[in-house]
């Protein structure tokens, strides 16, 4: 996905929410406006927009002297998601459709987003939770749980902390020897990383792995060869997030991207409104993954 005109005020918001997390000094507030701003004007807008928020954030790293200027908000959301965890995985337990309920929910779970919104409200992730379950989809939960069954190598690509506690939900519901969940090689805004993925309780479910990069999306180019090789050998990927979408949406691989619809842009780019739960399958999947998916089911319904 391209970066859009659009992008450059939530660009300059997000930097500077994230200056004032660490720092009430306005010299580097300032110093940080200045920076982003003329790094605008040189903006390649062929390039998706976590590669643009990746610069952003490291250089609010450097100026602020923080490695992780997100931890404590970060530590909040992880606390925040666990509360709710018992009584939604009671939900999933309930559910004639636990596959599409716990999609769901971890849809739901991608409204904890600071690099959307910094000031996240307590009582906006509950409304969102209990919104998600009644909700249109855009998207075919059936399909998606058809190549779920069809597929060997599952490799689930993680966005936010606390979001990683309502994907525990859907994780559950795979068979765990085939999944691989893959998180951030390094912080960058709330974006999980190995050590949230290890407060989620992840790490005694499946394999987890991280990318290499601390771009808040998955831009190949940046991530360790190690990725890419598990990447490419994955049959399905499931991308969770905005930033995964606008980083792979372009990529010939069979994804599916699922995602709370935050900003105007996405919603726009994805054709829904904002605020929709969007589980959506990648026009770039090779028509040869389809055609080996469809031959896997019906093989299967034959026995």
């Amino acid at each position: 996905m391209n970066t859009y005109l659009d992008c450059i005020p939530c660009f300059l918001r997000q930097a500077l929410d994230a200056a004032r997390l660490v720092t009430n000094d306005e010299v580097i507030h300032e110093r940080l406006m200045h920076e982003i701003l003329r790094a605008a004007c040189t903006l390649d807008p062929r390039k998706p927009p976590p590669a643009m928020g990746q610069r952003i954030h490291r250089r609010i790293r450097e100026l602020t002297c923080q490695s992780d200027p997100y931890q404590n908000a970060k530590d909040r959301l992880n606390r925040l998601a666990l509360q709710y965890l018992p009584e939604l995985q009671a939900r999933v337990a309930r559910s004639h459709t636990p596959l599409e309920t716990a999609t769901r929910l971890a849809i739901a779970g991608n409204v904890i987003d600071m690099g959307v919104n910094s000031a996240l409200r307590d009582a906006h992730v509950r409304e969102v939770i209990d919104r998600s379950l009644s909700a249109p989809l855009l998207g075919d939960a059936s399909e998606f749980g058809r190549a779920v069954d069809a597929a060997n190598r599952i490799l689930f690509l993680a966005d936010n902390a606390g979001e990683l506690v309502f994907d525990r939900l859907l994780i559950e519901q795979l068979p765990p020897a085939k999944v691989t969940v893959a998180v951030r090689g390094a912080p960058v805004i709330n974006d999980a990383t190995l050590a949230d993925a290890e407060t989620a309780g992840l790490l005694e479910m499946v394999e987890v792995i991280d990318n290499g990069s601390d771009a808040p999306g998955t831009i190949l180019a940046d991530c360790s060869a190690a990725f890419r090789r598990r990447f490419d050998a994955a049959e399905l990927v499931i991308a969770k997030g905005q930033g995964n979408y606008e980083t792979l949406s372009h990529v010939s691989k069979d994804i599916f991207f699922a995602l709370l619809a935050k900003c105007p842009v996405i919603a726009r780019e994805v054709g829904c409104d904002v605020g929709s739960l969007v589980l959506r399958r990648s026009s770039g999947a090779p028509a040869k993954a389809q055609h080996g998916r469809k031959a896997a089911v019906a093989a299967r319904q034959t026995r």
